[in-house]
This record gives structure tokens, C-alpha cells and sequence, in this order.
């Protein structure tokens, strides 16, 4: 009266070593060194960890300033030691390569459009850097005064 329905197995296909969806190329551990613009990209990722040692720089030295002026005096003694102007001085390097890099990336990010047509890159990019411009210069002249 009633059927009994026969369960139904898959025949897997055989294993084939390089499966057409599966074959993936091998790549270089090193394949960002083959192009400057790959190179670029990994310098900008790892200019991240720069920014962070001079975040934390700045906020030890903020912790000295509020130790009271002994405390203070001992870390500029510190910054003035070559360990700390060598990290300094790559800690510049990448905080500036990280901003110039992230300013030139946001035309390509942001499509404004103006009219039906999309605006040059420069007209993006250009207000990024004169608002850099203008905050270095008014941190400058609060510290220098």
C-alpha cells in the first residue's frame, strides 16, 4: 500500500589533485614586492602600527606632565636618548606616509559628483591637505608662543 522510498547516496566524484574551482596558484610570501603599488599598500597597513607608537608616546608623556616636573624632566631626558629619536624619527616617517597615502586614497573612495559629472581628484584631495595645513600651523603657534 505504501511505498517504501529508498534512501539515495551520492557518488562523490573522484579526488582529483588540481580541480579546476579548486586549483589555487601558489603565491610568494613576498608578492607585495613585485609592484610599488602592492609594496605601497603594505607599507600604508603596517604605518598603522607607527601611529599607534606614537599615540602611546604622546600619552606617556602626557602621564610624565601630570607626575609633576621631576617625572617630566626624566622623560625628556629619555626622548633625548638615541633609542627614542630613532623611533621617533620612523614613527614622523610613517605617520606621514599613512596621512599622505590615506588623502590621496579618498578621491578614489568618494565619488562626488557635481552636475552629472564626477569632480577631479585634486578637488577632493586638495581641502584634505589644506585642512592639515591649518592645523599644523595653529598647533605649531599654540606650542611655539
Amino acid at each position: 500500500m505504501f511505498a517504501v522510498k529508498q534512501p539515495t547516496t551520492k557518488v562523490l566524484p573522484l579526488y582529483q589533485e588540481f580541480h579546476p574551482r579548486w586549483y589555487r596558484p601558489r603565491v610568494s610570501v613576498y608578492w607585495w614586492l613585485g609592484q610599488w603599488q602592492y609594496l605601497k599598500f603594505i607599507l600604508r597597513e603596517i604605518s598603522s602600527v607607527f601611529v599607534a607608537v606614537f599615540v602611546v608616546i604622546t600619552l606617556l608623556q602626557l602621564r610624565a606632565l601630570r607626575a609633576g616636573p621631576e617625572a617630566y624632566a626624566r622623560f625628556q631626558h629619555w626622548l633625548q636618548s638615541p633609542i627614542a629619536l630613532a623611533i621617533n624619527g620612523i614613527s614622523l616617517f610613517f605617520v606621514l606616509f599613512h596621512t599622505i597615502t590615506w588623502f590621496n586614497l579618498a578621491p578614489r573612495a568618494m565619488a562626488v559628483r557635481f552636475r552629472g559629472k564626477r569632480l577631479p581628484e585634486i578637488l577632493i584631495a586638495a581641502p584634505n591637505y589644506v585642512v592639515w595645513a591649518l592645523v599644523s600651523a595653529g598647533v605649531t603657534w599654540l606650542v611655539l608662543r
